[in-house]
């Protein structure tokens, strides 16, 4: 039998027997015997070739391709088929498995703590102001009435990107940047990304959102501050939220306080998530320092303000009684789809 006949002999032979192949191994076997590069029988007929003269080894050549190409399409074909008949003859659909539901989209709940804060204060007349990342030591210190010397301008608090260049570890540059481009009366709440080289642990983050408020005019007094606070815990914790005042220290505002809100989890009447003490931490505030007025041009005897800080990231812990501040930072769509 001549090398042409040979190859006409494998090609029936997988006509014959590819479609009556029963399963995947017995059609990997059938492959290996026919095509296999061992001991396939197309291999035994192409070592063949270097025994025939070169006027002939071009004819076979090109026969041995054409068979190679005619099998493969015979065992694809049949492996497709299998493939098929196991998946429940519904186009390789294992319609057994259950279905897939898809993901429902969800705003951050720190996203929803912010939003609710900025339509609170809006409601109240504030508009939102908004300033770079990077910032300078001036506008992230200086102008703050906070000397280089401070720790908290430290390198080891602080990322520097570069001398006098920083990422800003407060929104409060927005306040000096607003004040040196507008007159008062000035009313603006400021949210916004900060960094600090804290470790990210359970209740810290080395980048987090803050929101500050700025309210400057003729004639405030920190009973305004008191007042427009406690409006705001009324409007986003409930009719009955009550805040307080405890003294504290911060360089850019003097009287200083802590500001603690009546806890909205158990009514003020003592948890775990308010020590049982009834109240919750939620922000500092206090009256602009009259060197910060001078430092961005303002009249401190004519002018008086006041400020707050918080961090709408421990709020949104505390309301959603997320037990790790890292679940907010993992983008993990089993924890975001609760809040859809």
């Amino acid at each position: 039998m001549d090398l042409i006949q040979e190859l006409e002999s494998l090609e029936r032979e997988a006509r014959d027997t590819v479609p009556a192949v029963g399963d995947a191994d017995e059609l990997e076997a059938l492959r290996v015997r026919l095509l296999g590069r061992k001991e396939g029988r197309l291999t035994a007929i192409l070592r063949q070739l270097a025994q025939l003269p070169n006027a002939e080894k071009p004819l076979i050549g090109a026969a041995a391709n054409r068979t190679k190409d005619v099998v493969s399409e015979l065992l694809e074909a049949r492996a497709a088929e299998l493939e098929r008949a196991a998946g429940g003859g519904a186009g390789g659909i294992d319609l057994t498995l259950p279905g897939r539901g898809a993901w429902r989209g969800a705003r951050h709940p720190v996203t929803l703590v912010i939003d609710e804060i900025v339509r609170v204060f809006r409601s109240l007349g504030f508009t939102v102001a908004r300033g770079p990342e990077a910032e300078t030591d001036w506008y992230n210190f200086v102008a703050l009435n906070t000397p280089l010397d401070h720790p908290a301008a430290d390198a080891a608090d602080t990322f520097y990107l570069s001398p006098g260049v920083l990422l800003r570890s407060h929104t409060s540059p927005v306040q000096i940047r607003t004040m040196q481009a507008h007159r008062p009366p000035i009313h603006v709440v400021i949210p916004g990304m900060v960094y600090r080289r804290d470790p990210f642990d359970a209740s810290h983050a080395p980048g987090f959102e803050q929101i500050e408020g700025l309210s400057v005019d003729e004639g405030i007094t920190f009973v305004d501050l008191k007042s427009t606070l406690a409006e705001f815990a009324r409007r986003l914790f409930g009719p009955e939220a009550r805040v307080r005042f405890r003294p504290s220290f911060f360089p850019f505002t003097e009287p200083s306080a802590e500001v603690d809100v009546s806890c909205f989890l158990c009514g003020a009447r003592g948890c775990s998530a308010c020590k049982g003490t009834g109240w919750m931490e939620i922000m500092g505030a206090g009256m602009v320092d009259p060197a910060v007025f001078e430092n961005v041009g303002y009249d401190p005897e004519r002018y008086t303000g006041w400020a707050f800080g918080m961090g709408p990231g421990r709020i949104a812990l505390l309301r959603y009684g997320i037990p790790d501040i890292r679940l907010l930072y993992e983008s993990d769509v089993r924890f975001l789809e609760q809040f859809a």
